[in-house]
């Protein structure tokens, strides 16, 4: 969105009414709640997923205008069928003012256990995904009249990881190389390039997670546990992650480039080793 640096950050700002934001990622998670966050302020979502049954019902639950949330079917590595939307794009709303890459998959090993099939997969849809989006977002954003937004959603695991995630990590911490690339590349187009970096957050790809290492107990349980972990003693819900996000699309970032904006609860704030209770 073409912004004016000196614009004051009043309600005006939170207005989304005339833009229009290519949401990649929108069938679920993180990527469901930013277009829920931007459809809320009357903006036009262009939800990108693989999952067109999932798409549809994304779209059906959202409030707002009909049409202020368009589905398209279409996978990220598809980079024919991303220029077919990227065309439609063009015919139908003359550009794009700010573009999100929420799609995102994890998955489990060590570099050892990692078969290069595996690698593939995980880099081909958190980072290739993500910048094939950008390759057809990039241009669109540039029609509108300059200017722009794109915001990235890594991970905290893109500084600090868990153990056995060693492509996920990997693919996260190219997001963040990636999202300084793209904010040093075009900001003399006035397009902004951020990044969020989420630590645990409430998405079926947590629940997913959960459910593979419950070891047959509640996977409610382990949630709350990696809840614990954050200081401030829960997962994040995806609605806190969109409206950082949101914030970062937004004239009140106007002076924001090349950031990696956590959210995280403070989870990578602190240190795992800590003082017994009562210690000074």
């Amino acid at each position: 969105m073409t912004t004016d640096p000196t614009a004051s950050a009043d309600q005006s700002s939170l207005s989304w009414h005339g833009k229009v934001a290519l949401v990649t990622g929108a069938a679920a998670g993180i990527g469901a709640a930013v277009a829920r966050a931007l459809v809320s302020r009357g903006g036009v979502v262009l939800g990108i997923d693989r999952d067109e049954t999932a798409l549809a019902a994304t779209g059906s639950a959202l409030d707002g205008a009909p049409g202020n949330f368009v589905p398209i079917a279409a996978e990220l590595t598809d980079t024919e069928r991303l220029d077919e939307v990227a065309a439609d794009i063009q015919s139908r709303h003359g550009g794009l003012d700010a573009v999100v890459c929420a799609a995102g998959i994890q998955r489990y090993g060590t570099v050892e256990a990692t078969s290069p099939d595996l690698y593939r997969e995980v880099m081909d849809v958190n980072l290739g995904g993500a910048f094939n989006a950008c390759r057809i977002g990039v241009p669109l954003l540039r029609a509108r009249g300059g200017g722009g937004a794109v915001v990235l959603v890594a991970s905290v695991q893109a500084f600090a990881t868990q153990t056995g995630v060693a492509a996920y990590s990997a693919s996260k911490g190219a997001l963040v190389s990636l999202t300084k690339a793209m904010a040093v590349d075009h900001a003399r187009e006035g397009i902004r390039v951020n990044a969020v970096c989420p630590g645990s957050v409430d998405t079926p790809m947590l629940r997913w997670a959960a459910g593979q290492f419950s070891e047959g107990g509640d996977p409610d349980d382990l949630v709350a546990d990696w809840g614990r972990a954050h200081p401030l003693g829960r997962v994040a819900q995806p609605a806190e992650v969109a409206e950082a996000v949101e914030f970062l699309l937004s004239p009140r970032a106007s002076f924001i480039t090349g950031a990696e904006l956590k959210v995280d609860g403070g989870l990578t704030a602190g240190l795992a080793v800590a003082l017994p209770e009562g210690g000074h």
